[in-house]
């Protein structure tokens, strides 16, 4: 039988991670008293062309670029901070370019950092189109065409590293090293992940109608530890630009995530050529940690494929910053991207 007609079966979950996953939503009475918290929390002003920032002692710089896609051009927002080889950073969700603001700063002083907010998300692009991820990883590439990027190291969270994975498989031999986190490989199981469902149905459901309720109940199933009140803060302006609530679920109705990890490992995984390093939540509960002590034995044409862990769950930039930048700077000067 063939690859191609073969069934592809889920990986039985170990105990540790069923228990984990037992009460996956936080109680209702938790939500409710943390988003007393942010109750306050006010819209963001829209970042215009070169408008700065400084955050963790480092200066940040907002970028608009208009590039092909969806039969004209496509308007990104990114931010870049520091010089050197170039990292492109993409984000998940419920989150934008600033998920990675602390690993940034940490990695400025050696690398030209570019994190972009992905098309449907924070100040980017929200109306109708492409919103397979196949199609709008192509306008990503399309995007750093335009800003003149050939070869780049690519580091991918989430929902984020489902775009990243086709980066990876389309464009072999520019994805000088791919760092991919939080995202099911070969390894699946649909336990884990219960809110595909309901993301699809969100326009209808009302989920993501109040957004800090949505980015608070998100980082309460999938989290370990508490992140930083500011960092929250900015998380649910960044989720409130509008158009977002409705753009963001239109990837989940062009696919499902059982149908992309079909395809991940048909037809995906394959094509990967560059070294991969694998970060991952050591106690991520939507992210098995057993899932990934394999790994390299399904990615058979890399360069090289390594596991690294942080203390925390599957949000673990903003979980715990410290010990992720280290994570992440090792992995990057380990594996020089030129």
């Amino acid at each position: 039988m063939s690859d191609r007609n073969s069934v592809y079966e889920h990986t039985e979950l170990p105990s540790r991670a069923r228990t984990a996953i037992a009460s996956y939503a936080p109680p209702e009475k938790l939500l409710a008293e943390q988003l007393k918290r942010y109750a306050d929390v006010q819209p963001r002003p829209a970042d215009q062309e070169g408008d700065i920032e400084e955050l963790d002692g480092v200066v940040f710089t907002h970028h608009f670029a208009d590039a092909p896609g969806d039969q004209e051009t496509v308007r990104w927002h990114y931010v870049e901070a520091g010089t050197g080889e170039p990292v492109v950073f993409l984000h998940g969700m419920p989150d934008s370019w600033f998920m990675w603001h602390h690993q940034m700063a940490a990695l400025a002083d050696s690398y030209r950092c570019i994190a972009v907010d992905l098309k449907g998300y924070g100040q980017s692009e929200k109306g109708r189109g492409d919103y397979r991820h196949a199609g709008v990883a192509e306008q990503l590439v399309a995007l750093l065409d335009e800003l003149g990027i050939g070869r780049f190291t690519l580091v991918a969270h989430d929902r984020g590293a489902v775009q990243g994975d086709h980066i990876a498989a389309a464009h072999p031999w520019r994805v000088a090293h791919y760092v991919r986190t939080e995202q099911h490989l070969h390894h699946f199981h649909p336990a884990l992940s219960p809110h595909d469902e309901l993301i699809a149905e969100a326009p209808w459901s009302g989920l993501m109608a109040d957004t800090a309720r949505f980015v608070v109940w998100a980082y309460g199933m999938a989290g370990a530890r508490p992140v930083a009140e500011p960092d929250l803060r900015r998380i649910i302006q960044e989720f409130s630009y509008p158009g977002i609530t409705h753009a963001v679920p239109r990837y989940s109705m062009n696919s499902t995530f059982h149908q992309e990890w079909i395809e991940r490992r048909r037809d995906l995984i394959p094509r990967w050529r560059c070294p991969i390093t694998l970060i991952q939540g050591h106690d991520s509960r939507t992210q098995p940690r057993e899932f990934f002590t394999d790994a390299d034995q399904y990615i058979p044409n890399a360069a090289g494929v390594e596991v690294r862990y942080v203390t925390a769950g599957h949000f673990w930039p903003m979980e715990n910053p410290e010990e992720g930048n280290q994570v992440l700077r090792d992995a990057l000067d380990a594996r020089p991207s030129a």
